[in-house]
């Protein structure tokens, strides 16, 4: 007899998107390794001020990796795109993030990123590819 096949758990804390900011891991916001601030105060303020907490979530991780982009940030929406950003040093850029959020609860649905954050965008998982020796 064959086991049965579990059933998919589902939350009732479904929300529209996820910002994931790495802020807690080896470089990303380690002034102390003279690498940019994270504003991470300030962005919590920014969605508590805001009540984004239940349309946007917003989590400050460890490493996200890659390292070399510094201050590197994970948008994963609910239509199941993620979009990724590196090198993040403006205060302006992370705020940024809390105003599409906002614009993301009032149209109840996800928006593409605002093109100064898109001017961060990388592809995660592709490597360069190395020159020929």
């Amino acid at each position: 007899m064959d086991a049965p096949v579990p059933t998919a758990l589902v939350t009732k804390r479904a929300c529209l998107a996820q910002v994931q900011i790495c802020a807690l891991g080896c470089c990303c916001g380690r002034t102390d390794r003279r690498k940019p601030a994270v504003p991470v105060d300030a962005l919590k303020a920014a969605w508590k001020a805001r009540a984004l907490m239940k349309t946007v979530q917003l989590t400050f991780a460890g490493c996200l990796g890659p390292c070399d982009l510094v201050n590197v940030v994970a948008v994963m929406t609910a239509d199941g795109a993620t979009t990724w950003l590196g090198g993040l040093v403006d205060r302006e850029r992370f705020l940024e993030l809390a105003d599409w959020a906002d614009a993301v609860r009032d149209a109840g649905t996800p928006l593409p990123l605002p093109a100064s954050l898109l001017a961060h965008r990388f592809d995660r998982w592709l490597a360069p590819v190395a020159a020929p020796t």
